[in-house]
């Protein structure tokens, strides 16, 4: 009897089986063995070509030597934080404002959502020509009878990261909301009936029982939003070439130079296995969380 249930089970659902095997199989060629081979060769003194010469650690030593990757690590650092905290919030908020049945939320949705369907390229280049203190925002301010009004971040080496920000929280906010959205949706009427049963403010329905009940929509959005903070690259490029000086620079912009722009593979090889040790250390206890709560249940 078990043997016979056995080639059953290996059986069900085989077209979705069949179906799966090409992106199966890109996953294992393409990126687990492309980062194989990258860390591999983050071991090696490879200059514009790959060359298995061993260095052992070296290039690592060099690469938190220096003081690009440093600063390229704290300028993640702010705009990471900043960018995490500020598109949960905002999500949440506009989420909140849109289940609350208003006339013309479908039109509302597609306006909030719209900025994330543009490239991170067109979206830097278009704010790099708002905050532009000679045709932006601020010139637009100034014309209108306000002259003292100073607002151009992007030339001013320690606010420029911030106007990066603006950029990037126009464009992923969205995204965050209609996965908040979602998990709004998800709530239970009866939850809300009760609570104001029993008089329990709004705010306070909000804080203290959706917030937990919407866990899985809060973790998917945590996880969108920390992977795409960690590979920024196209929006710094469009906005600011990672300038003023440093003070724009990112990790991944940093591997971009080192490997196409310096001829330095071996160090670029090094920088990118530190990305992706960030990317794992937020992706790897996600996905054990979720196992093992799926095992729970």
């Amino acid at each position: 009897m078990s043997g016979s249930t056995r080639p059953n089970m290996l059986f069900r659902n085989i077209s979705s089986k069949v179906a799966s095997i090409p992106m199966a199989l890109t996953a294992l060629v393409i990126f687990i063995g492309c980062s194989a081979w990258t860390v591999i060769y983050s071991f090696t003194g490879s200059r514009l070509l790959p060359k298995t010469r061993w260095v052992g650690f070296d290039q690592y030593d060099r690469l938190w030597d220096t003081t690009r990757w440093i600063v390229s690590i704290e300028n993640l650092a702010i705009y990471g934080g900043c960018m995490l905290t500020l598109s949960l919030v905002l999500g949440f908020v506009m989420a909140a404002l849109l289940d609350q049945r208003i006339r013309f939320e479908n039109t509302f949705r597609t306006i909030f959502l719209y900025p994330y369907a543009l490239s991170f390229v067109v979206t830097g280049l278009t704010w790099q020509w708002m905050l532009n203190p000679t045709f932006g925002l601020q010139k637009v301010v100034r014309d209108l009878g306000f002259p003292d009004f100073a607002f151009a971040p992007l030339t001013n080496g320690d606010f420029a990261i911030y106007g990066v920000l603006l950029a990037g929280l126009w464009q992923g906010t969205g995204l965050v909301m209609v996965i908040m959205l979602a998990g709004l949706r998800g709530v239970d009427e009866d939850i809300w009936k009760a609570a104001r049963v029993d008089g329990i403010p709004k705010w306070k329905t909000y804080l203290m029982i959706v917030l937990p009940l919407m866990r899985g929509a809060i973790i998917t959005a945590v996880v969108l939003v920390a992977t795409s903070i960690i590979k920024v690259f196209d929006l710094i490029v469009a906005q600011t070439q990672g300038g003023p000086g440093l003070a724009t620079e990112v990790p991944a912009k940093y591997v971009m130079d080192m490997m196409f722009r310096n001829q330095n593979l071996g160090q670029g090889f090094a920088a990118s296995t530190m990305m992706l040790l960030f990317v794992m250390i937020i992706l790897v206890p996600w996905t054990l969380y979720e196992f093992r709560e799926r095992r729970r249940g």
